[in-house]
């Protein structure tokens, strides 16, 4: 038996652009005044992104842009939103604003992830214990470490709406990447699910999927998900290593297999997880049977020399 789920109602000034899993979900926070877009999606997406919001503000200028943090699913259509409002100011956390002012791909993480995303400037940062006022609402800024050291969420106590970025989704939270570079950063996602739990919304809008009721049970599903990763850390290494090839088939759909290897073991967080440096022979075995198990969950499909996205 299915048990019901509570219904998800939106505050009139609050539009969620549910995107697939290359864009993160875009939030619309808007009155008769101003409009402000709460992250942005990937930079292949960058066209679809302006013209949504085009088309929802009928006219209205966008003149606030926020990331919850600096991964390129969130922040890749910034140029172009830039580009499309000349007048929009950005915000962006604080923890990366030195690497954005001036733009140092070094110290961001798309080199890292073998993602891609164009320059773009900042005005202001995203201060943690800050309120701002989107859309008739009145929202905090809280620190939300653990999948992205940077990251925020946001929280307006009226509604009791979360927006929660990759922190919690409704079937668990993004990969913890702090993690793949050697650091202790699960206790962090726990904190930050702490922390969640403490702000008892009745709404969360994620990252990625639909707006949610079931906090609760998202949150248990969550620190299962968290115990799970913390006693087999080799576990999460696989799924994040999954993780990335997928987004990869999502931005190309189809590559060679000798392609996809090339690419992940030139990767920087491909080869860390490989554990084998610049041992591409070993390297090309690990990316190959993290391949046959996207394949075998039905998440890509092989044809001769040629591997696809299946959505």
């Amino acid at each position: 038996m299915h048990t019901a789920q509570p219904p998800v109602t939106l505050p009139a000034s609050v539009r969620v652009f549910e995107r697939g899993w290359l864009s993160s979900n875009n939030i619309l926070l808007h009155d008769a005044n101003h409009a402000a877009l709460i992250d942005s999606g990937y930079c292949t997406h960058s066209a679809q992104t302006v013209a949504l919001v085009h088309n929802a503000l009928g006219g209205q200028a966008l003149d606030l842009l926020l990331n919850t943090h600096l991964h390129s699913d969130h922040c890749g259509g910034n140029a172009a939103l830039q580009a499309a409002y000349p007048a929009m100011l950005t915000r962006i956390p604080p923890g990366l604003a030195h690497a954005v002012k001036p733009w140092t791909p070094s110290q961001l993480s798309f080199d890292a992830t073998g993602q891609s995303c164009p320059p773009f400037h900042i005005d202001a940062t995203l201060q943690p214990g800050s309120t701002l006022t989107l859309g008739g609402l009145e929202w905090e800024v809280h620190a939300a470490p653990g999948h992205d050291p940077h990251s925020v969420v946001l929280f307006a106590p009226g509604p009791r709406l979360l927006i929660s970025a990759d922190a919690l989704w409704e079937n668990g939270f993004g990969v913890v990447f702090p993690e793949l570079e050697g650091e202790d950063a699960f206790d962090e996602v726990g904190a930050t699910l702490d922390l969640i739990e403490g702000l008892k919304a009745l709404t969360v809008i994620p990252g990625h999927g639909a707006p949610f009721a079931t906090v609760s049970q998202a949150l248990q599903t969550a620190r299962k998900r968290l115990d799970y990763f913390q006693r087999q850390p080799d576990r999460h290494r696989n799924y994040a290593a999954k993780v990335l090839l997928k987004f990869k088939l999502l931005e190309q759909q189809s590559m060679s297999v000798d392609s996809l290897v090339e690419w992940a073991v030139s990767t920087s967080y491909m080869k860390q997880m490989t554990e084998l440096g610049d041992d591409a022979g070993s390297a090309r075995t690990l990316v190959l049977d993290w391949l046959t198990q996207l394949v075998q969950s039905g998440a890509a499909e092989l044809n001769g020399d040629r591997v696809s996205n299946c959505d």
